[in-house]
């Protein structure tokens, strides 16, 4: 009985690849597993590797070369370390990676040969890559990886929100708004996006350089002028000092919550949105205000 299977897995070598991955790839996708006998890795990878291609019931093919006897093939590709695994498509090697991999990892790697993807899905995966660019130091990749996901879902907020605060830490404040400005409505109302529409607010009203030491002398004479407060606190804002700000404006609302249209109150959210709701600044504010709101 012939194994339905035999096709779609199968061993190579230098001299078959034109036939076996470059002339099959213009049919469906072939993925080719360089290993060697002596590899644990490989020994790990293969199986699951073929695990996976045959539950794709023939949307992609797998071509196993051994290293050890076929070199030929590995060289020109440039390899170096094995297991690597790469994928053609059309004649042309269009996707792989090295190493063994978790079996969800082979999954979506076969996925995006087939076409099978969910945009979203991947997107979701690109925006927690990237958050783990980031907190290895590295923006550049996190940045690529943000791009990437808003290029498949422009409704990924924490793409967008992302992509927007690298932008911010760059200086790029004008590519950040365009950002924001340009999102679609479905996303207003999340967090991160009115954080930075907050946070855009916030930098709209440039400050003097002697502003704050000016209003911080208005405030120390007469303590209870509550304009002079606000001021100083959209002064201390805008100079990137919000805790001081809130620190103001919490003394405000207290003296007087009403006072200009309850103003203190409005800018004091204006700011909690800014930060975000797990800054110390707003945890701090919030309790602040609280206590004095329920008091």
């Amino acid at each position: 009985m012939t194994d339905a299977n035999t096709d779609i897995v199968k061993d190579s070598s230098d001299m078959a690849f034109m036939a076996d991955v470059i002339e099959a790839s213009n049919d469906v996708p072939v993925i080719v597993d360089f290993w060697a006998p002596w590899c644990g890795p490989c020994k790990q990878l293969m199986p699951r590797l073929e695990r996976a291609v045959k539950a794709a019931e023939g949307k992609v093919k797998l071509v196993k070369i051994n290293t050890q006897e076929h070199n030929g093939v590995a060289t020109q590709l440039g390899v170096r370390s094995i297991p690597a695994v790469y994928a053609f498509k059309d004649g042309q090697p269009v996707d792989g990676f090295m190493g063994a991999q978790p079996d969800t990892a082979l999954n979506e790697f076969i996925a995006r040969l087939t076409g099978e993807t969910d945009p979203k899905e991947e997107a979701k995966t690109l925006v927690a890559r990237a958050r783990d660019s980031l907190a290895a130091g590295d923006p550049g990749g996190a940045a690529q990886d943000y791009a990437g996901a808003l290029a498949l879902d422009i409704e990924n907020a924490s793409a967008r929100a992302g992509l927007a605060r690298l932008y911010l830490d760059g200086g790029n404040d004008d590519a950040a708004q365009a950002l924001i400005q340009d999102a679609p409505e479905s996303v207003l109302e999340n967090p991160e996006i009115v954080a930075l529409k907050a946070q855009f607010d916030l930098r709209a009203n440039p400050v003097e350089p002697d502003e704050t030491a000016e209003l911080s002398a208005r405030v120390t004479a007469n303590p209870d002028d509550l304009d002079a407060r606000l001021e100083l606190a959209k002064a201390l804002s805008g100079a990137g000092r919000n805790a001081d700000a809130v620190e103001h404006l919490i003394y405000s609302i207290g003296k007087n919550r009403a006072h200009d249209g309850e103003a203190a109150r409005l800018f004091l959210l204006t700011i909690f949105e800014a930060e975000g709701t797990e800054s110390d600044v707003s945890r701090e504010g919030r309790k602040k205000l609280s206590s004095i709101l329920y008091a």
